[in-house]
C-alpha cells in the first residue's frame, strides 16, 4: 500500500523524534564534552536564548538579503544565457566552454579575490551566491528548451510561427518542468554560496556567526546557527516546491482547452 502524504510527514517527523532523541541519550551517556558535540537540548535552548534576545534576527535578515538577491540574479542571468545557448548553436559551442570552466572553480578559491575586488559587505556575497545559482537555472534551460517534441516543433514551423513564437508558445512551455527543477536545485546551492561567502569577508550574517562561534569555540551557538541556516534552506525549497506547482497547474490549465495553431493565435 502506497502511503499517503500525511503518513510520510508523520513517519519523517517520528523519525526526527528518534534521532534526537537517539543523539540526547549518546551524549549524555558518553559524557562526551559539549565543546566537541552539544546535546540536541543545550542547542535548542542557545536557539531560543538567541532568537529571544534578538541576537540572531539581524544575522537572519542579512542572510535572507543577500541569499535572495544573489538566487533572483544568478537565475535570471542562468535563464537568459540557457535560452540564448538554446537558441544558437554558434553562441553554444563558443561560451559554453567558458561557461564550464566558471564553474569547476572552487567558490571557496574565489570568494577571497571577490572580497579584494569589491570589498567587505554586501555585494561579494550577492555576487558569489550568483555564480553559485547560474549553472543549474543554465544547463536545466538549455536541456528543456533542446527537448521539444520533434513533431511540434515542425507543426509549429508549417504554421509560419517566428522563433520568437517558437520559443514562447512552445519551447518554454515544454521546458518549464526542467527549468523549475533547475531552480530548486539553485535554491539550495544559493545557501551554500550565502554561507560560504560570509565565512570570508561578512561581519553580518549566520556565516558570519558559525565563524565568530568557531573562534570562541563556542558549538553550541555554531549548531544553533547551523539549524538556521537548515530552516532557511527548507523553507526556500518548499516555496519553490509551491511555485513549481501553481505553474505547471496554470500552464497545464492555459493549454488544455485550445489547439490552435501559433500562427492563427497571433493574428
Amino acid at each position: 500500500m502506497t502511503p499517503t502524504t500525511s503518513q510520510a510527514r508523520l513517519l519523517a517527523g517520528v523519525l526526527f523524534l528518534v534521532l534526537l532523541g537517539l543523539w540526547e541519550w549518546l551524549v549524555r551517556q558518553s559524557g562526551v564534552s559539549a565543546l566537541v558535540l552539544p546535546a540536541p537540548s543545550a542547542i535548542a535552548q542557545a536557539l531560543w536564548q538567541g532568537l529571544q534576545s534578538g541576537y540572531f534576527w539581524p544575522h537572519m535578515v542579512a542572510t535572507v538579503q543577500a541569499l535572495l538577491a544573489g538566487l533572483v540574479l544568478g537565475a535570471l542571468v542562468g535563464l537568459l544565457v540557457g535560452m540564448a545557448l538554446a537558441e544558437s548553436a554558434l553562441l553554444d559551442r563558443v561560451f559554453k566552454p567558458y561557461v564550464v570552466v566558471s564553474q569547476v572553480v572552487p567558490k571557496l578559491a574565489l570568494a577571497p579575490l571577490f572580497v579584494l575586488w569589491f570589498g567587505f559587505g554586501l555585494l561579494p556575497t550577492v555576487l558569489i551566491t550568483a555564480l553559485i545559482c547560474f549553472f543549474p537555472l543554465m544547463e536545466n534551460t538549455l536541456t528543456g528548451l533542446r527537448q521539444v517534441d520533434a513533431q511540434r516543433l515542425q507543426l509549429f514551423r508549417m504554421l509560419g510561427a517566428t522563433r520568437l513564437q517558437t520559443l514562447l508558445r512552445l519551447k518554454i512551455p515544454s521546458g518549464l518542468p526542467a527549468i523549475l527543477a533547475g531552480l530548486r536545485v539553485a535554491s539550495v546551492l544559493a545557501l551554500v554560496g550565502v554561507v560560504v561567502a560570509e565565512f570570508m569577508g561578512a561581519s553580518h550574517g549566520l556565516g558570519a556567526v558559525i565563524i565568530a562561534a568557531q573562534g570562541m569555540m563556542d558549538t553550541t551557538l555554531m549548531f544553533a546557527a547551523l539549524v538556521l541556516v537548515a530552516a532557511l534552506g527548507l523553507l526556500l525549497y518548499q516555496c519553490c516546491l509551491l511555485l513549481e506547482r501553481r505553474l505547471l497547474r496554470s500552464h497545464a490549465a492555459s493549454s488544455a482547452p485550445s489547439h490552435a495553431g501559433p500562427a492563427s493565435r497571433s493574428h
